[in-house]
């Protein structure tokens, strides 16, 4: 446990920022299940509406920095690239 007043704040500080980033990731998992099950469905109108909600938290959390902006988009193109197979 640490004795310096600093520290222990940043520890207090980790700790919210670990919870906080851990409920993101937990949502964009939850998301693209949701996706999953639309697309697996195949109710086109079900997986746009998904896809749009699912983008829309990678995009979030890729600009607040609890994902890599590239993993943001390489699973956003994944689902685009499964939504265009639903359609075609």
């Amino acid at each position: 446990m640490a004795n310096i007043k600093s520290q222990i704040k940043r520890n207090r500080q980790n700790e919210a920022a670990y919870q906080r980033n851990r409920a993101v990731r937990s949502k964009l998992r939850t998301l693209t299940k949701g996706f999953r099950a639309a697309v697996d469905t195949g109710d086109r109108d079900a997986a746009e509406d998904a896809y749009r909600q699912a983008a829309r938290a990678f995009d979030k959390a890729a600009s607040k920095g609890v994902i890599h902006r590239n993993t943001a988009a390489n699973r956003k193109s994944g689902m685009a690239r499964r939504l265009g197979q639903l359609q075609g």
